[in-house]
C-alpha cells in the first residue's frame, strides 16, 4: 500500500461515497474505526488483488459489450483506484470496451445509460459565465482537458451532448496507458446543439434540443472557454480538441496552436500513429519513406493530418516540400482532389494536396492511375477497399500497405481477413479499431495491427504535463511516431503486428513521454525548472499509482484473506 493521508475530513458514509477515497472492503479494521465506517462494511478485509478478481468475475457475467462498459463506469464512479488497477491488469481485453469501438455505441446510447456526470457540460447559453462554471469543478489543479462539441464522433457523426463519452474515455486512457493523474484531468463537452434529428426527438437525449450553432456566437463560446481555462489553470494546461467537425477542427488548431498548449488528436494523434505504422511497414517493404506513393480515401482532418506529417518526415529526409506533396493523392466523395476543382471544394488544407491532374471519378480508377504503394482509409466508408482493389494493390506491390483506419470497426474500409485473403497474406495491414487474429490456411496466425491513437496521445500528454510545455508543435508527434515504430521488433512484424502489443502500451507511453520531455527542454518549451538530469526518472515520478492509500498508521497487522 502507498503511504498517504492520515485521517480525513470526511466521515462515515461520506467516505464510501467519495470515489477517490473509497477502498470498499479493502479498508482495514483500524481505518474503519477511525473513519466512522465500522459496521458499514462486511467484516472481511479483502486485498486489492481479491477485489480485482471479484470485478473480473462479474465483468465476464455481463451479457454484451455495452453492459461491460456500463459496469466498468460504475466501478470508476465508486472506486477510482480499483478501476484503474483493473484496466491496467487487463488492458488488452478492456481497451475495446472503455474506448473504441464500444465507446461509440455508448455515445449513441449515452442518454439511455446515463448515471452521473463525469465532466463539465458548457452550453451555448453559458456565454459570459464559463469562468464561473469552471470554478464549480471540485478539483483545483487541472493540467489536461479533453474537449469536444460532439459534431463528429468517431465515424458516427453528430451526437451532440452524447459525445461526452469521448472526453471521458480519452482521459481514462491518459491514466490507464500513461499514468496521468486522473485528478489533474477534466472532460468537457461544449453543447451547441445538434443536427441529429433522431437525438432531437429522443426523450432520453440529455443535451440542448436546438439545431447546432454555427454563427459567431459559437466562435465566441470557444474563445471564451480557452481564455477561461488559461486564467483558471494556467497557460500550460493542455487542451486537447476531440471530434470537432473537419472545418472547425482545422480552424481552431490554426487559431490556437501558437498561443495555447493545445493539440487536436484527430489530426495530429492520428497522423502520428499512422506514420509509426508506415515506418514499421518500411522494414518489410524495403523502401525508403520517400519512395512511396500514398492514396487516401478521405480528405478530412485525419487524412490531412497524416499527409502533413508524412510530408514533414520526408522533408527531414531531404525532399523539398513540393516533392513530398507530389507523393500524396486524396480521394473524397467526388473523386480525386485536383487543382481545378471549384474554390468552394478546396479549403486551405486540401489545396495543399490538390494534384495537377485530370479529374478521376473514384478510388479504384485513382489507384490504377497512381499505382500507389499504400492506401489509407479515413473515410468511414465501410467496405470501400474492395476485394478487387486489394488484389490490384498486390499485383503492383510485393507488400502493399493497406490501412483501414476508420472507427468504429463497423465503419472500417475492409476487414483484416479480407486484406490478408486477397493479398495472399503479403499486405501490411492496420485498422483503427481491433480485429481478431486471422489464422491462415498454412496454420500461421497473424495479429492485425490496430493503429489506435492511444499509442500516441497518452504518452504525449504525460510528457506535456510533466514538463509543463507552453505549446505543442507537430515535431512532438513526429518524435512520438519514430519512438513508437522503434518499439516494433522483427518478431512483431513476423506476426503481422505494426505496433507493439497493447499489453506493453504503458512502457511504450513512458518512452514516448520521455522523448517529448527531452524535446521540450531542448527547444525551450518546458516551464518546469530546473531541467531534470534524468528525464526518464522525472517522467516516472509523475505516474499515477493504483495502490490504495493508508488512512491511518499501521500499528499492527490485521488478518486478511491475502
Amino acid at each position: 500500500m502507498t503511504a498517504g493521508v492520515i485521517g480525513s475530513r470526511k466521515w462515515g458514509p461520506e467516505v464510501l461515497a467519495d470515489f477517490k477515497m473509497n477502498k470498499g472492503i479493502a479498508f482495514s479494521i483500524p481505518e474503519r474505526q477511525t473513519l466512522g465506517i465500522h459496521g458499514l462494511l462486511p467484516p472481511t478485509v479483502n486485498s486489492q488483488d481479491m477485489q480485482v478478481k471479484r470485478i473480473i468475475e462479474n465483468y465476464h457475467r455481463q451479457c454484451d459489450d455495452l453492459h461491460k462498459y456500463s459496469f466498468l463506469m460504475d466501478i470508476q464512479d465508486t472506486n477510482e483506484k480499483l478501476f484503474y488497477r483493473v484496466i491496467n491488469d487487463h488492458l488488452e481485453e478492456m481497451m475495446p470496451i472503455v474506448y473504441t469501438p464500444t465507446v461509440g455505441l455508448a455515445c449513441q446510447r449515452y442518454g439511455h445509460i446515463y448515471r452521473r456526470p463525469r465532466g463539465l457540460f458548457i452550453t451555448i447559453h453559458d456565454r459570459g459565465h464559463i469562468a464561473e462554471i469552471l470554478r464549480n469543478w471540485p478539483e483545483p489543479n487541472i493540467k489536461a482537458i479533453v474537449v469536444t462539441d460532439g459534431e463528429r464522433i468517431l465515424g458516427l457523426g453528430d451526437l451532440g451532448a452524447h459525445g461526452m463519452g469521448i472526453p471521458v474515455g480519452k482521459l481514462a486512457l491518459y491514466t490507464a496507458c500513461a499514468g496521468v493523474d486522473p485528478s489533474h484531468t477534466l472532460p468537457v463537452c461544449l453543447d451547441v446543439g445538434t443536427n441529429n434529428e433522431k437525438l432531437l426527438n429522443d426523450p432520453m437525449y440529455i443535451g440542448l434540443r436546438i439545431k447546432r450553432f454555427r454563427s459567431q456566437e459559437y466562435d465566441d463560446l470557444v474563445d471564451e472557454f480557452m481564455k477561461a481555462v488559461v486564467k483558471k489553470y494556467g497557460y500550460n494546461c493542455l487542451i486537447q480538441f476531440e471530434d470537432f467537425g473537419n472545418q472547425n477542427a482545422f480552424r481552431f488548431l490554426q487559431k490556437y496552436k501558437d498561443d495555447y498548449c493545445t493539440f487536436n488528436d484527430d489530426i495530429q494523434g492520428t497522423a502520428s500513429v499512422a506514420l509509426a505504422g508506415i515506418y514499421a511497414s518500411l522494414r518489410m517493404t524495403g523502401k525508403k519513406l520517400s519512395e512511396n506513393k500514398f492514396v487516401f480515401l478521405g480528405a478530412g482532418e485525419a487524412a490531412i493530418g497524416i499527409a502533413s506529417l508524412i510530408v514533414m518526415a520526408m522533408m527531414e529526409d531531404g525532399l523539398t516540400e513540393e516533392e513530398a506533396v507530389k507523393t500524396i493523392w486524396l480521394v473524397d466523395r467526388t473523386g480525386l482532389v485536383v487543382m481545378d476543382r471549384p474554390a468552394s471544394e478546396l479549403n486551405k488544407q486540401r489545396s495543399r494536396f490538390a494534384q495537377a491532374h485530370n479529374p478521376i471519378a473514384n478510388l479504384a480508377d485513382t489507384i490504377k492511375t497512381v499505382k500507389p504503394t499504400a492506401i489509407i482509409g479515413v473515410s468511414a466508408a465501410k467496405g470501400a477497399f474492395t476485394d478487387e482493389i486489394i488484389k490490384y494493390m498486390s499485383t503492383i506491390n510485393d507488400h502493399p500497405i493497406i490501412f483501414a483506419l476508420s472507427n468504429p470497426t463497423s465503419m472500417a474500409e475492409c476487414t483484416a481477413e479480407q486484406a490478408y485473403a486477397y493479398s495472399d497474406s503479403e499486405c501490411m495491414f492496420a485498422s483503427g479499431s481491433p480485429f481478431q487474429p486471422v489464422t491462415l490456411p498454412s496454420g500461421k496466425t497473424l495479429y492485425p495491427a490496430q493503429g489506435n491513437n492511444s499509442y500516441i496521445f497518452p504518452g504525449v500528454a504525460l510528457g506535456i504535463v510533466a514538463s509543463g510545455m507552453k505549446r505543442v508543435d507537430d515535431h512532438a508527434f513526429l518524435i512520438a511516431a519514430k519512438e513508437l515504430a522503434d518499439q516494433v521488433t522483427d518478431a512483431h512484424l513476423s506476426e503481422g503486428r505494426l505496433y507493439p502489443p497493447l499489453s506493453t502500451i504503458k512502457s511504450v507511453s513512458l518512452r514516448i513521454a520521455t522523448k517529448v520531455v527531452e524535446y521540450a527542454y531542448r527547444k525551450g518549451l518546458a516551464a518546469k525548472q530546473p531541467e531534470p538530469e534524468d528525464k526518464e526518472e522525472f517522467v516516472r515520478s509523475h505516474v499515477y499509482q493504483t495502490e490504495y492509500y493508508d488512512f491511518v498508521p499501521k500499528f499492527y497487522e490485521w488478518p486478511s484473506d491475502q
